[in-house]
């Protein structure tokens, strides 16, 4: 739990109902890990998590030949059935663990413990705790860095099993298995080519690989990660991706700059509300020039609460589907003691049926990050 968890508005009660009518539906289904299903475009095998990259499609002038990119533009044809699989893990397992921890009921963690085992630890249907073949394009490359964004629908599993660490449900050395993968992955992301390549992304990839190892890292006890993400949120994603004015001039200049805008917002409050303590308050945190994050709330929260004020043109795909309930605006509002955000919040959609926003919009149970 973060350290600067606030009691001034009451999580828990208001999310209630919505937490246990999601986690009832799910006590039904079984785990859908990675094994189920498999592509011939994979360079990979059957435990190697596989995507392929958004924007990339046949070219028309050569159709067997190399993909080629059109911003913006989501190629239905791509083989998306892994993170399918894996958003799908990350919509069930923190609502399972936030019906367990308002209501103590042990099915909800018992079942969460299920998809776990199947997840991370069962050599028959586990995940290989890398991502060497993530968003590869057809003709160019098995595998990419920014592909590591794909793993964002970790973190708050990664929380969830926080929580559950204290239901009886999973073993202790079972939780000493799933901490070792999150250990090992977290291995991978900081010392391979493609983990280099995404820390070094200049917009919202740079900031979601910070988000995933700080998170991944709180969990696994890391402390020298989590201080690394600290000193990098300071020196390198403030002072390289926030304009004076709040904005993120790295994601206006996209063909999507309203969704992107909140999606580097909500990964850029997740650091803060994994990584900030009682000495070290991110939320708080300025530059010499007065650039933080109350600056790039203050920037988008007139465009979520009026979005026909937005400046940019709208997005070329998805644009109605935005806002949804920004826990950016939750978590802002109890660091910063913000009334306006925390009604500005109540007042949005909590769910989704449309996979694109499900898939960006990456933290869904807030009642396992405070209260």
């Amino acid at each position: 739990m973060p350290a600067l968890a606030q009691k001034s508005f009451d999580v828990a009660t208001f999310d209630r109902a919505r937490v246990l009518k999601a986690a009832n539906q799910y006590l039904s289904e079984k785990p859908i890990t990675i094994t189920a299903s498999s592509s011939p475009r994979s360079a990979g095998g059957p435990h190697d998590f596989f995507s392929e990259a958004d924007y990339w499609w046949p070219d028309p002038k050569d159709p067997n030949g190399p993909y080629i990119q059109r911003d913006g533009m989501s190629n239905p044809d791509n083989f998306v059935e892994h993170r399918r699989a894996l958003m799908r893990l990350s919509v069930q397992i923190p609502a399972l663990i936030a019906a367990w921890k308002l209501t103590k009921d042990k099915r909800y963690a018992q079942h969460a413990a299920m998809h776990l085992r199947a997840w991370f630890l069962d050599e028959r249907t586990r995940m290989n705790p890398n991502l060497q073949y993530a968003q590869a394009i057809h003709g160019r490359v098995t595998g990419r860095g920014t592909g590591i964004i794909d793993t964002i629908h970790l973190v708050e599993v990664a929380r969830a099993l926080e929580v559950i660490e204290g239901a009886g449900a999973l073993s202790a050395g079972e939780l000493q298995g799933i901490k070792q993968w999150f250990a090992d992955y977290l291995e991978w992301m900081t010392t391979s080519k493609n983990g280099i390549e995404e820390r070094e992304a200049k917009n919202n990839h740079g900031t979601c690989w910070v988000m995933q190892v700080a998170e991944f890292a709180h969990f696994t006890g890391n402390q020298e990660l989590l201080e690394y993400c600290r000193g990098r949120f300071k020196t390198v994603l403030m002072p390289n991706q926030l304009a004076a004015d709040g904005s993120f001039p790295q994601e206006l200049r996209r063909t999507k700059p309203y969704g992107y805008s909140l999606f580097n917002l909500e990964a850029m409050a997740m650091v803060c509300q994994i990584l900030s303590t009682a000495e070290d308050n991110l939320w708080t945190f300025e530059l010499p020039d007065g650039r933080g994050m109350r600056k790039a709330i203050a920037y988008m929260a007139p465009y979520i609460r009026n979005k026909r004020a937005w400046p940019l043109k709208p997005d070329v795909m998805y644009d109605a589907e935005w806002p949804m309930r920004q826990n950016s605006l939750l978590f802002a509002g109890l660091a910063l003691k913000r009334g306006d955000y925390l009604d500005l919040w109540k007042s949005l959609p909590a769910d989704s049926n449309v996979e694109e926003v499900i898939r960006n919009f990456f933290i869904r149970q807030p009642v396992l990050w405070v209260g």
